[in-house]
């Protein structure tokens, strides 16, 4: 067994991390999902040998809670004994539908795995941070644009058939076009950022990159002119600066749209720190249908829960935002049916139930999909209805429009040592009249801010003085107010009362947010 990992590494399950509850494992299966018996086999060893939480992260990683360095071990043996092989090196993640989407464009699993050994064969995992990594993107039903990632591949259709836009990104909200490429091209450039990111340190990523280097790998491929690059034409990087080194003898310009973006990214000077969207690390996923054209069912015959997360305002925001991985999916092999974890977390006990279930309704395989779901496939389209309504019974989310969606809270007290609010408890009451949250509401049992690292419209932060509130900002921000922590949720209704009379008619709540200001959010907070 390694030695533990630091705070802010990835707790691969030779590696894992020590947190307020314990030592945490995440694992990613190589083959993308799991079968219904082996998720039971794997619950069933988090509750022998941890806490007996699981996870599902925003990434789309399952994570296992509360061991000790002697039972960490023990899982280990049990996962390599159940036979679940799991990714190591740079993450080069995909889509949870990738390849049985009918609506993708491409499937991305070819081009993903051969980035995969392009930076093997680089040398590139060692020299690269923890946190570095890249998403190939299919454009199917659910994008991956609410994952952040360093470099970002998405397929598009054109004249010339499928090509691949090559971004530096931390999320799809906030690309910086390098290239639109065929996937040979595609690979070569993705590899040669990931180098030059490599060049400047373990702790970089690709936001750190210079507008010189930026502007080398767009203006490499307007010197070449070729949207197919071969290797021998693969750009070799300095030792010193991380440079590109251009070809000696380009090949004439056979695209003037390519070559004119490229030469304008080239005149652009690129901020040294890209932005960050305000949804980095929300995972702001969003409906674009209906809840009963989701649901497939009259709205009085939906499960209680369902009919009371359907019954709040509309999502504000939500034009052009991805969809919530949650409800029903139209697949190569019948309809997938996406279940959430409410705030990413359950009790092994209850997954093994719901696992126990679908295996009984004929499920084959169980994927893990970013935004805290568990995707769930192969089942007969007649038996979905049945599996939604056990995921509810059990405390499930079933619903794309269920307030737990918008809130990120970490364990809390008593299940963290680091904690000193009750963060659960805090969320479950504000979520049963959250009809006002069109943002991502942070419940943050310390000033660490594991479950939400990004800053959020509202954070609550639990710490010596009780419950902080942070307004547009991280949990690791000063409050702009208190009250104790057994009453936070208190608090927040009365600032949602003030959002829902000050608000004008078309503002979303987080516009609202921002238009009252701090102060006057914190002295509402702090009402008795």
């Amino acid at each position: 067994m390694n030695a533990f990992t630091r705070r802010g590494a990835c707790p691969a399950l030779s590696a894992p991390m020590l947190t307020g509850d314990g030592l945490l494992v995440r694992l990613n299966p190589v083959a993308g999902g799991l079968s219904p018996k082996l998720l039971i086999g794997l619950a069933e060893s988090a509750l022998r040998h941890g806490n007996g939480i699981m996870e599902v992260t925003a990434r789309g990683s399952l994570q296992i809670r509360g061991l000790t360095a002697e039972s960490a071990a023990l899982l280990a043996a049990e996962v390599d004994a159940l036979g679940i092989a799991v990714r190591t090196g740079v993450p080069v993640e995909t889509g949870p539908l990738a390849g049985i989407d009918p609506q993708e464009i491409s499937d991305p699993r070819p081009l993903a795995e051969r980035i995969r050994v392009a930076v093997e064969d680089a040398g590139l995992t060692q020299r690269l941070g923890p946190k570095v990594s890249v998403v190939v993107d299919g454009s199917g039903q659910l994008t991956m644009d609410a994952v952040t990632a360093d470099v970002r591949l998405k397929a598009v259709q054109s004249d010339e058939g499928v090509l691949w836009t090559v971004s530096i990104a931390v999320d799809g909200q906030s690309p910086k076009l390098l290239a639109t490429v065929e996937d040979d091209a595609a690979r070569d450039i993705a590899v040669a950022a990931l180098r030059m990111v490599a060049e400047k340190g373990r702790d970089a990523h690709a936001r750190d990159l210079s507008e010189r280097q930026l502007a080398s790998l767009a203006g490499w491929l307007c010197l070449t002119g070729s949207r197919e690059a071969p290797p021998s034409v693969l750009p070799d990087i300095s030792p010193t600066r991380g440079e590109i080194a251009h070809s000696r003898s380009p090949s004439p310009i056979s695209n003037a749209e390519t070559a004119e973006h490229t030469s304008a990214l080239a005149r652009t000077a690129p901020a040294s720190k890209l932005p960050i969207s305000p949804l980095v690390g929300g995972e702001e996923w969003s409906a674009q249908r209906t809840e009963s054209q989701l649901l497939g069912f009259p709205s009085d015959e939906r499960p209680e829960r369902q009919r009371r997360a359907g019954s709040g305002r509309t999502e504000g925001g939500a034009v052009g935002h991805p969809r919530r991985p949650i409800g029903f999916f139209t697949v190569s092999r019948g309809i997938a049916l996406g279940i959430g974890l409410p705030y990413g977390s359950m009790p092994a006990d209850k997954i093994i139930s719901l696992a126990k279930s679908a295996l009984t309704l004929g499920t084959t395989e169980i994927r893990l999909a970013p935004g805290r779901v568990l995707l769930f496939l192969g089942q007969p389209a007649t038996a979905n209805e049945l599996l939604q309504a056990t995921a509810a019974t059990l405390g499930f989310v079933t619903s794309p429009t269920d307030p737990r969606t918008r809130i990120a809270a970490c364990p809390g007290t008593p299940a963290c040592a680091s904690g000193h609010i009750a963060t659960r408890d805090i969320a479950e009451t504000i979520a049963e009249n959250a009809d006002i949250l069109d943002f991502t509401l942070h419940i943050s049992g310390c000033a660490k801010g594991c479950a939400h690292p990004g800053p959020a419209a509202l954070t609550i932060v639990g710490g010596e003085n009780g419950a902080g509130l942070v307004v547009n900002a991280t949990a690791k921000a000063l409050p702009a107010g208190y009250r104790p922590g057994y009453d936070a949720a208190r608090g927040f209704s009365r600032v949602a009362a003030v959002i829902r009379s000050a608000r004008f008619q078309g503002e979303t709540a987080a516009a609202c947010l921002t238009r009252l200001g701090p102060a006057a959010i914190a002295e509402t907070y702090q009402q008795e």
